[in-house]
């Protein structure tokens, strides 16, 4: 029976870090401070805006919350971004998406500034994912992977992983990341033969599903003794969530499997806030000393 890897767990001791990071910023008179820009009260925006405040309040991370109405057009949210941009007390801001449909999201995304792209929905920040450089911040559901791979020790130094899913908000940012812990990595999506998908993981010693699609990854996809990440939210009828591995399958087979929920979505509201932190001291050029950031 497959190890489970819990995010409450390795939120619980990322919380802890980043509050004594928080502190020490705070001791310095910086104080890290978030954006939350949301268009309209959808639901689902408003569910996670509650728990990153809650989150920001217990690690000790300011929060100004900026709502516009439903009927928003794009030029009022660029204003509300161009006062993030110039407010040197705001240091990371969280745009809620997708936005309405009469936005411009690419425009939106265009006029912030990747220094305060917490997470990573700027074209600069992702750029900094690919190459390296201390630019903005991944987004915060892949890095929260990473974190809970790290977290169990999983180590990733030449392992074979295969990322099913190549969007911009976890597939893609995940494969460089993971390149950059020099594992070699295959990606599928859905261009990719269903048997070529099978094989591909069966064949790798890590797999992330973040396809998006529920329980398409059965016992046939996988391997005894690989390490099964799913990203995947995926709602049901009667109001429950379930991921996009057949978690019973995989848990018969698998060496360590996140759950859903209580997996990677757990860890993500922290991630947020660690960049926040992160991006406060890289705005008062605070060096990376041990202290604050790690």
């Amino acid at each position: 029976m497959a190890r489970l890897l819990r995010g409450a767990e390795v939120t619980a001791a990322l919380n802890e870090r980043l509050r004594q990071q928080a502190e020490a910023l705070t001791r310095q008179g910086i104080r890290p401070c978030l954006a939350l820009l949301r268009v309209g009260e959808k639901p689902d925006d408003l569910y996670y805006e509650k728990n990153a405040v809650k989150r920001c309040e217990k690690i000790g991370v300011e929060t100004r919350l900026i709502a516009l109405p439903a009927g928003a057009d794009t030029g009022m949210v660029l204003a509300a971004v161009e006062q993030v941009n110039a407010d040197p007390l705001i240091h990371g801001c969280l745009i809620f998406r997708p936005l309405p449909p009469q936005i411009d999201d690419g425009a939106v995304r265009a006029a912030l500034c990747p220094d305060k792209d917490v997470d990573g929905i700027t074209d600069g920040s992702l750029a900094g994912v690919l190459t390296g450089a201390e630019q903005g911040f991944p987004p915060c559901t892949a890095q929260a992977c990473l974190e809970i791979l790290d977290h169990y020790g999983v180590g990733l130094s030449g392992k074979k992983v295969t990322v099913l899913g190549r969007s911009l908000v976890v597939g893609r940012p995940l494969a460089l990341l993971l390149l950059a812990r020099n594992a070699t990595v295959t990606v599928c999506h859905s261009r990719t033969g269903e048997e070529e998908i099978r094989r591909a993981s069966r064949q790798a010693e890590l797999v992330v599903a973040c396809l998006g699609r529920a329980g398409m990854v059965d016992g046939s996809f996988l391997s005894p003794g690989q390490t099964v990440i799913d990203v995947g939210i995926n709602p049901l009828p009667d109001g429950s969530i379930t991921g996009d591995v057949d978690f019973a399958a995989a848990e018969a087979v698998a060496d360590a499997l996140t759950p859903v929920p209580g997996g990677v979505g757990t860890v993500t509201t922290s991630v947020l806030v660690k960049h926040v932190i992160a991006a406060a001291a890289r705005q008062n050029g605070v060096a990376q000393n041990g202290v604050v950031l790690q």
